[in-house]
């Protein structure tokens, strides 16, 4: 009998620490496991639009106008990278943490394509040679209280002229300033403003800092007037047209998108939204 009650009371601090485990894997506040957990759709419209010295389209040999409209319907999962070229990284395991932390993401592996957005623009200008440059990022987000746009980046693989030519430069952007207000770092090693090494799949961070507003062009929508500021980046320069032709060769600028899972911005009060639209608006130069 005394043995029967011995048994009873073991089952049941058994089951208690069984319901403690449960509840503190439920409370998880990192993105890595929600987005993997509970992966959503984002329906993202994207517009990218240009000044009146050159033209975009979708296909390289296709028709080439002021705007050309993008859109993607898919699911987003947290991944990282501090090179595009390299390819992105995405939690496959975690490990337990600090007082403060239940669980952070400490094993990696290769992300799939589907787990960020990726599409080519091809830029190209029907006069002299044109500097380009980035005069905005417009976004809305879907859920003001839970801004997913805090932790999205904005990448630009940007090609040498032609068709099918490599990568020459790249540009990552911060799309927000603003910060998420249940922000907390979420991988086991590293700190802030850290993003997985992409030259590793042990997890290693390498410190990494995004572009920002600060480094776009002035616009004059008013005037057209493309005015550089301290700070400003230009993105490529686009070939003159010849004489004769409709517009010189053009440019593969590859656009990604992606929630970057190393931001302490991305936490699990943002599984459950998405942006209700994104625009890159460009403009150009003449040289």
């Amino acid at each position: 009998m005394a043995d029967s009650r011995q048994l009873r009371k073991k089952f049941q601090r058994m089951l208690i620490a069984l319901i403690a485990a449960v509840l503190a894997c439920g409370a998880v506040t990192y993105a890595w496991y929600i987005y993997n957990a509970s992966r959503h759709i984002t329906d993202v419209k994207m517009a990218a639009g240009t000044g009146v010295t050159f033209l975009i389209s979708n296909e390289y040999a296709g028709e080439y106008k002021s705007n050309a409209g993008l859109s993607f319907q898919g699911l987003l999962d947290p991944v990282s990278t501090d090179n595009i070229e390299n390819g992105f990284q995405k939690v496959t395991g975690f490990t337990g943490g600090d007082a403060q932390s239940s669980l952070l993401a400490s094993v990696f592996g290769p992300a799939q394509r589907s787990d960020y957005y990726e599409t080519p623009l091809y830029l190209t200008t029907s006069s002299a040679a044109t500097d380009v440059y980035l005069s905005d990022i417009r976004f809305d987000d879907l859920d003001a209280i839970n801004p997913i746009s805090t932790a999205l980046r904005v990448g630009l693989l940007v090609h040498a002229p032609g068709e099918n030519q490599p990568v020459a430069a790249q540009y990552v952007f911060q799309l927000s300033s603003e910060h998420n207000p249940q922000a907390q770092y979420n991988t086991l090693n590293g700190q802030e403003g850290d993003v997985l090494d992409s030259s590793k799949t042990d997890g290693s961070t390498v410190t990494f800092t995004p572009l920002t507003s600060a480094n776009y062009c002035i616009y004059d929508e008013e005037t057209g007037q493309v005015s550089a500021k301290p700070g400003t980046v230009k993105l490529c320069t686009l070939p003159a047209a010849a004489q004769g032709e409709e517009h010189g060769t053009p440019v593969q600028v590859d656009v990604y998108v992606w929630l970057e899972g190393c931001d302490e911005d991305c936490t699990n009060n943002l599984c459950s939204t998405n942006l209700q639209s994104l625009a890159l608006h460009f403009a150009g130069k003449q040289g």
